[in-house]
């Protein structure tokens, strides 16, 4: 059997991840999952994350066995890892600021840690701080808004140069003669900018990425490749059951995880109502489609995406990618949406 890999993040930042684990351990089954229908994590409070994070967890765990999980979010890691490892027997690999790294690799001894607002907020960064500054003035900038322009980032519609670059100025402290020369990237999301951060930056930096980091703890973790092959290609699960657009589709193909994305259906959803309102969206994926329509009797149902062939196949339900975490979702949608009214 192939060792398992599951990837979690509250959305696509831990793609940054997943490139540097896979390329640790080539041949593991990766399976991502990215709880979109809860992003950003920072708008939550911890009571909150913890029970929604861990209710997840408990699901993935049963369905698809992992020998081991990366958590790919500073947030999660630093509010809910703690509570995964009491409750769970498997093995979980968290992310955090890679601050002691980066206080040894700065020359000027001014660093700075840009993160979520929630990251920068927390005593466990402040904690870090203390521990591993190592004569370094460590500034904290924490930004509301840099995760969610990575996700329109990699959907094919970037923001603006100047929105990028005013939420990164904070980090560019030049005083007493000395200037920043180190900028943590404190949220999995903000290497996906990291070609923007690099040209809008007022002077050259040195920016970590913690991804090569994690990557070496999973392999200490496991050992060894067994192979040099990946068993099957990796697989990718939205919480929010959204249908990724041409853009994103392309952008997840890069990282490797080419072969498929799944959309929920709720219990005796029409496929072909579905079918159509899939063709008629913007980026429209109409054209070649077929399916069929789901029956009352089926528990919960999903479709497989085929970007290259642009068709929508109903995919066997025993082998869908967090099938039990999609059909809790849309139960939990729609109670809110009931509530709402």
């Amino acid at each position: 059997m192939p060792t398992t890999i599951l990837m979690f993040d509250s959305g696509l930042g831990g793609l940054t991840v997943f490139r540097e684990v896979a390329k640790a351990r080539p041949d593991a089954r990766y399976v991502y999952v990215a709880d979109d229908a809860f992003f950003p994590y920072g708008s939550h409070g911890e009571t909150e994350l913890v029970a929604r994070v861990g209710g997840l967890m408990a699901e993935l765990i049963e369905t698809h066995r992992p020998d081991l999980i990366v958590i790919a979010c500073n947030t999660a890691s630093t509010l809910v890892l703690p509570h995964l490892r009491t409750r769970f027997s498997v093995p979980f690999v968290g992310t955090v600021p890679a601050i002691k790294p980066a206080c040894v690799l700065s020359r000027t001894k001014r660093v700075a840690v840009l993160g979520t607002e929630a990251t920068v907020s927390r005593e466990y960064t402040r904690a870090l701080i203390r521990d591993f500054a190592n004569g370094s003035e460590v500034a904290l900038v924490g930004s509301a808004q840099l995760a969610a322009f990575a996700e329109e980032e990699l959907n094919g519609a970037p923001v603006a140069d100047q929105l990028i670059a005013r939420e990164i100025a904070p980090c560019f402290i030049d005083a007493a003669g000395r200037r920043t020369d180190t900028v943590v990237l404190a949220c999995t999301h903000y290497p996906l900018l990291l070609e923007r951060f690099t040209r809008l930056a007022p002077w050259p930096v040195t920016f970590v990425d913690p991804a090569p980091a994690i990557a070496r703890r999973v392999a200490d973790l496991l050992g060894p490749p067994l192979s040099g092959e990946p068993p099957s290609p990796a697989r990718i699960a939205f919480t929010s059951g959204r249908v990724p657009s041409l853009a994103l589709a392309a952008a997840l193909a890069h990282f490797g995880m080419a072969a498929a994305w799944r959309a929920d259906l709720p219990m005796g959803c029409d496929f072909n109502a579905m079918k159509t309102a899939l063709a008629s969206s913007k980026p429209n994926l109409g054209g070649a489609l077929d399916g069929e329509r789901f029956t009352n009797g089926a528990a919960n149902r999903s479709v497989q995406i085929h970007a290259a062939k642009r068709k929508f196949r109903p995919s066997r339900l025993a082998d869908e990618v967090g099938s039990a975490v999609l059909r809790g979702v849309w139960r939990a949608a729609h109670a809110a949406s009931a509530k709402r009214r």
